[in-house]
């Protein structure tokens, strides 16, 4: 539905996760028997989250734990650990660092140019270990690293820009051709292009042959483009345009492309509302870099916070709460949502009736802007649980 927000100026309502809340129907199953598996082009996952591709978030070790845990994690080809061998030592200017002082920091940081023969040797690094390689790259630069990645053994590889869209133009530079990427490596390794929230971006998108979409423009906890460039569009109705785009395309081409939401979940319960929106899976910043392996230790900053030009990002402390196990896989030990993951998409699947990712897309969602502090009036006053 549309509004007038001016003499003839319509603006279409869009939605976030906390404005909606998902409605239990007839039927409830056992969460033990409730499938979170999905699948990114012929990759299998036993569990639908993914790592975001954040320097304080994943490294070579991380990336091979959340394998071992049965997701994905995804290293940045531009990041710190393709441009110093001693990552470590950077990693810990960089947290080190003044408020007031960091983001020149990581702009000195990233001047240093990128090694490909490294980045070759972090992929090889996870492989050895018997963890799923996967790459992200800018636009311009996905020619040449999807080579790179795809002679090193990688298993995905993601190009990844604030927006991506298949009609790009320029004056300076030849656009990147998608289409041609995607028949080069595409069929030994899933391709998957992000970011977009629009119905006809993602299905424009989808008809170069990726295997996946990322969906979502400036939600990240780190992430300030909503605020430097004004744009963006909330999650849940991201998501739900985006799904209406993969639908139809199966429908055209009898071809999958999964929808991978990306970012702005806070809690558990927001990532089974992406779900509901029509995820197929998470791609997921803040919320694993509060894991004891994450290289951050502690810390969390946007992809472009170091850019020279218009840093869109900032670095937040978001603590060391436990471990990457604890936090997909549980048990639990805080009562926040923000644990146990795995196990709150299964509970809240079997209370939804939902045997599965598929039949999770399809449930009830209302709109339901207090449902969080309906009837949570001593939470909110002694700031507990969900009134912190």
């Amino acid at each position: 539905m549309a509004f007038f927000i001016g003499k003839d100026r319509e603006a279409r309502r869009a939605y976030g996760f906390d404005e909606v809340a998902l409605v239990p129907g007839q039927v409830t199953i056992n969460p033990d028997d409730a499938k979170i598996n999905t699948s990114i082009g012929s990759l299998r996952l036993k569990i639908p989250f993914i790592a975001s591709a954040m320097d304080g978030v994943v490294d070579v070790g991380f990336a091979v734990q959340m394998s071992k845990l049965g997701g994905v994690a995804v290293l940045n080809s531009e990041g710190v650990h393709a441009r110093y061998e001693n990552s470590e030592e950077i990693l810990q200017k960089i947290v080190s660092s003044a408020a007031e002082e960091v983001t020149n920091l990581l702009q000195k940081i990233y001047k240093e140019p990128i090694k490909e023969k490294l980045l070759s040797k972090r992929i090889e690094q996870i492989k050895k270990k018997g963890g799923l390689a996967a790459i992200s790259a800018i636009p311009k630069r996905a020619t040449r690293y999807s080579q790179i990645a795809l002679e090193a053994g990688a298993d995905l590889f993601f190009i990844q820009s604030t927006v991506t869209s298949v009609q790009h133009e320029s004056s300076n530079y030849t656009s990147v051709d998608f289409a041609k990427i995607s028949k080069t490596v595409g069929k030994k390794m899933p391709l998957i292009i992000g970011n977009c929230v629009t119905y006809d971006a993602a299905l424009a998108l989808m008809e170069t042959g990726a295997a996946a979409i990322l969906v979502g423009i400036g939600p990240g906890a780190a992430c300030t483009t909503r605020g430097v460039l004004g744009m963006g569009v909330p999650q849940v109705t991201a998501t739900v345009d985006c799904a209406a785009a993969r639908d139809f395309y199966f429908k055209k081409s009898g071809r999958y492309v999964s929808i991978i939401t990306d970012g702005g979940m806070v809690t558990s319960g927001d990532i089974c509302k992406a779900f509901a929106s029509g995820a197929d899976a998470v791609m997921i910043g803040s919320g694993l870099a509060k894991a004891k392996e994450a290289p951050g230790g502690g810390f969390h900053w946007g992809m472009a916070m170091p850019d020279r030009y218009l840093p869109r990002g900032t670095r937040i402390r978001v603590g060391t709460t436990a471990s990457l196990s604890e936090i997909l896989l549980g048990p639990a030990t805080v009562d926040d949502g923000t644990q146990n993951l795995a196990g709150a998409l299964r509970v809240a699947m079997g209370s939804l009736g939902a045997r599965n990712i598929k039949e999770m897309q399809l449930v009830e969602i209302i709109i339901a802007p207090d449902i969080k502090s309906e009837g949570k009036v001593y939470q909110k006053a002694q700031k507990l649980g969900m009134g912190k």
